[in-house]
């Protein structure tokens, strides 16, 4: 009989820690925020330890301004961005290439010092030591095979020459391909074509900070940016571009720079609709295909760049002006968090990350810009979008917070990454939200000196 309850009270207790794991134990984690890896200090060096080697040790160096994908095995992948190798280097670009496989960062290729020059190849050739040079603010996808793709930024070609670029590289999972554009910004060419028409001879302008999405049929979208138009102009762009893995394709917008593009009706799409010139927006492809772009830098002439709020949805053949408002510098309305409503709206912004969850709702994280009443300030407010209405869903409506760490891998309610901008997003197979480093708030340091490393996770 003792052995008979000794049993039955085992299994009792195997039940009750399975029951605590299940659906009911882990409903905590759930719209809570963890903070994974990486430090809860800023500027911080990175320890790369081993090439393609993954270790607990390894973690990318503090950082802004980077680039990010999913490939198809749900492994995160970071490369470049300005920040800090080691810890008596600041500021420097980076041509580091990482990856995270939910517990170890690996350092894959690139290198472990700062401002490095491209080494291209031969186009269309992928060779072991083929490696874009260091760069920010580059424009990145997935294709459907689950390659890389990297194009332009800002940074360093093949002579150690620093400006714009508009090379375009592949990474299959070992080496890199120069595939397209120049790899000297000297004999960079902007060729427009004719709209609508493929061309072995299209080719975008040098530019950073323009956003990107892969479409349905797996061909890369790229739209706006600052960097030269049609007649050799610097400014900032709103054209439209699609890549079908062979040739460049103008496909709206325009071919000369700092354009107000044309709003339309909201709600009524149009071929005459089309958003106004900006950099640093940001991007999602939805459940339904279509292709969406929220705020960022916009053109004025004056004072020369705003905040925008504007929210816009492409079918493939016309925009249509969504939400937010035809005017810049907007605060946000932030209604009750957690309720959706029509009124309510993330305000003008610039530099956040977005994601997409799998159950089609839009995602948007911090930035620059207004909160409920500040202008120009460090935002940490969460919203999602369902397709007709926004939800404030964390985060303050008040600018300016501090990272609220707790402990390293619990979820917990107090748990908040600080207002921050220029960070990176993924969203995982599980449509969980990934969030590392960038530029963050912190009251006892000047903003412009403050860069994270810290990676944290999101589980809507």
């Amino acid at each position: 009989m003792m052995k008979l309850f000794r049993f039955m009270m085992l299994a009792l207790f195997v039940l009750a820690i399975i029951s605590a794991c299940s659906d009911g134990g882990n409903t905590a984690a759930h719209s809570q925020w963890t903070w994974v890896s990486g430090s809860n200090s800023s500027n911080q060096a990175g320890s790369y330890g081993t090439k393609n080697t993954a270790a607990t040790t390894n973690v990318p160096g503090a950082r802004m301004n980077a680039t990010s994908w999913v490939d198809k095995s749900g492994k995160l992948w970071l490369f470049g961005g300005n920040g800090y190798y080691d810890s008596t280097r600041s500021g420097d670009i980076l041509n580091d290439l990482w990856n995270f496989d939910g517990s170890k960062w690996t350092w894959v290729s690139g290198s472990n010092t700062g401002s490095q020059a491209g080494i291209y190849g031969t186009k269309g050739i992928p060779a072991a030591t083929n490696v874009p040079g260091a760069r920010i603010n580059a424009a990145s996808w997935i294709d459907k095979s689950g390659n890389l793709w990297l194009f332009g930024g800002g940074g360093y070609d093949s002579t150690g020459a620093k400006g714009y670029l508009n090379d375009l590289w592949m990474f299959d999972g070992t080496n890199w391909t120069w595939v397209n554009g120049s790899s000297t910004q000297a004999l960079a060419t902007v060729v427009y074509g004719t709209k609508g028409i493929p061309s072995a001879t299209n080719m975008p302008g040098r530019r950073y900070s323009a956003v990107t999405w892969t479409d349905s049929i797996g061909h890369l979208w790229l739209f706006g940016g600052f960097g030269y138009d049609s007649t050799g102009s610097e400014g900032y762009l709103n054209d439209m571009w699609m890549f079908d893995g062979t040739n460049w394709t103008w496909m709206g917008g325009s071919n000369t720079s700092n354009n107000y593009g044309n709003f339309g009706t909201k709600g009524i799409p149009a071929s005459t609709n089309m958003p106004r010139a900006r950099v640093n927006a940001v991007s999602w492809t939805g459940g339904d295909g279509n292709l969406w772009l929220f705020g960022g830098d916009g053109y004025e002439p004056l004072p020369a760049i705003v905040a925008l709020n504007d929210l816009w949805k492409f079918d493939g053949n016309n925009w249509t002006w969504v939400s937010g408002s035809n005017s810049a510098n907007q605060v946000g309305t932030y209604g009750i968090k957690g309720t959706p409503a029509a009124t309510n709206i993330p305000g003008a912004r610039s530099r956040a990350v977005s994601w997409a969850d799998g159950r089609g709702r839009l995602w948007l994280f911090g930035g620059l810009g207004y909160a409920s009443t500040d202008s120009g300030s460090q935002l940490n407010d969460l919203w999602s979008f369902d397709g007709t209405n926004w939800t404030w869903v964390s985060g303050s409506n008040i600018a300016n917070q501090v990272n609220n760490y707790g402990t390293k891998g619990m979820p917990a309610a107090t748990n908040l990454p600080g207002g921050r901008n220029s960070a990176v997003s993924w969203t995982d197979d599980g449509g969980n939200l990934w969030l590392f480093g960038g530029n963050a708030y912190d009251p006892a340091l000047t903003e412009s000196g403050i860069i994270h490393n810290d990676l944290w996770l999101y589980q809507p």
